[in-house]
């Protein structure tokens, strides 16, 4: 997609402040600053009508593809996001993109039919929220002053998809202690992993081979008792594992970096999970 250029009318601009423009109420001295991303400019706009007529939700900005949602965020520096899943192939991988460039804001996903997968990819990865698109007005505005406030906003099937992840997590036998204790080095893959690093970048962040790195998450799986990388992020969360660890961002130097090639300490590859 890339970063678009700024355009004059719709996408990227700053809305007007309030008192360019008729309030139903009173004006509040903190308003939650919101930005909305989706590629239907008639969707935007009903939005931002339906938020025009709350003194403490302020529209600060609209975008319709992911680069101008980016540049938005930055720019504005929003306190939520409404982000529509459709505004990029990789919703999930567009939620880190934005919470990178905003850590503090609260995401609300706007999804199509989410399944129990995308639900929880987006929940570890930061998203506060999931609505649909035919959601009641009355109830988005709720969602957002909740999210807003620290919340997280379900539906129940959400709700019961997220008790059921860790239901499942809890009765694997990844609950127990792990087999062995985890190497710097593969709490730093793990770490990658769960920033959703592809292997190959997983393998130039550590400075090493896509092969290596393989055969670490085969090991790192056999040890913690978990098969893929859903339950090892899964794992994670539940088990704190990454607490105190410094999490990587793609294009950050790693805190080392060991000379790329497989060396005596470097696993072998004897277990048939996929990676």
């Amino acid at each position: 997609m890339g970063n678009e250029p700024t355009k004059p009318a719709d996408s990227q601009q700053p809305e007007k402040p309030a008192a360019s423009a008729p309030k139903i109420q009173g004006s509040v001295p903190n308003p939650i600053k919101i930005l909305i991303a989706d590629t239907q400019a008639i969707y935007r706009v009903g939005i931002r009508k339906i938020f025009a007529l709350e003194d403490d939700l302020r529209v600060v900005a609209q975008a319709e593809s992911l680069g101008q949602t980016l540049a938005a965020a930055s720019r504005f520096e929003p306190d939520v996001v409404l982000m529509e899943c459709a505004i990029s192939p990789n919703p999930a991988g567009a939620v880190g993109e934005v919470m990178k460039r905003v850590p503090n804001a609260k995401m609300v996903i706007i999804a199509g039919e989410s399944d129990e997968d995308d639900t929880v990819e987006y929940l570890r990865r930061g998203v506060r929220g999931i609505i649909k698109r035919s959601v009641a007005p009355e109830l988005l505005i709720k969602c957002v002053r909740k999210v807003a406030e620290g919340e997280t906003w379900l539906d129940n099937k959400g709700v019961n998809w997220v008790i059921e992840a860790y239901r499942t997590q809890s009765a694997h036998p990844a609950s127990a202690k792990p087999k062995g204790r985890l190497t710097d080095k593969e709490l730093l893959i793990v770490a990658c992993v769960t920033q959703g690093m592809k292997n190959k970048e997983i393998a130039i962040e550590v400075g090493t081979t896509e092969q290596v790195v393989k055969n670490y998450l085969r090991k790192v799986y056999d040890k913690l008792g978990v098969s893929d990388r859903l339950e090892l992020a899964l794992y994670c969360i539940h088990h704190r594992l990454l607490q105190g660890v410094k999490v990587p961002r793609p294009g950050e130097p790693s805190p080392a970096k060991p000379a790329t090639g497989v060396g005596p300490s470097e696993p072998a590859s004897a277990s048939s999970h996929k990676v």
